[in-house]
């Protein structure tokens, strides 16, 4: 009996990844994960929930296009965020209360609410993005050479990569 891993897949298996790959794919995620949650920190706004700020970025993402610039429902932003709709539902009512978002019938059938940012909403998500902004470039000055701001946009093409299909 082999004690070699890869000796014991199946045939026709895809080949394990390499331990580089392995080693890669864990510091990436941590890098990202803490690098995520201090930038969202840069920019979060005291009277407003991560949760929250997160939803309302993704709305003015999600309404971006002509084809949604009317509004997306409470569905689809659950669905892009990756949380239940009863959650979304009550992020969407607290956006509501503060005056951030605005829920109307959609033309098309008026059962289903569109939910589209007010212009105090659009304020709030271009300064959050700039804010998050600012503080990644200043700690990016502060902390990385030149040759270092170079390899990190290089690892950015690569890393950009793996979001394609």
């Amino acid at each position: 009996m082999s004690t070699d891993p890869v000796a014991s897949e199946p045939p026709g298996s895809p080949p394990r990844p390499s331990p580089a790959a392995v080693q890669a794919s864990r510091e990436v995620r941590a890098v990202i994960s803490r690098l995520r949650r201090r930038i969202l920190g840069a920019s979060e706004a005291e009277d407003l929930t991560l949760g929250q700020s997160t939803a309302l970025a993704r709305l003015a993402r999600e309404t971006e296009t002509p084809a949604t610039a009317a509004g997306v429902t409470t569905s689809v932003l659950a669905a892009a965020e990756g949380v239940r709709h009863q959650s979304m539902t009550a992020t969407v009512a607290a956006l509501t209360a503060r005056g951030l978002v605005v829920r109307t019938p959609d033309p098309e059938d008026g059962r289903r609410l569109l939910i589209t940012l007010t212009p105090e909403g659009r304020r709030r998500v271009h300064e959050g993005r700039q804010a998050r902004t600012e503080w990644l470039a200043a700690r990016l000055q502060d902390e990385c050479t030149e040759e270092e701001l170079r390899a990190v946009i290089a690892a950015m093409s690569v890393l950009e990569r793996l979001t394609h299909d």
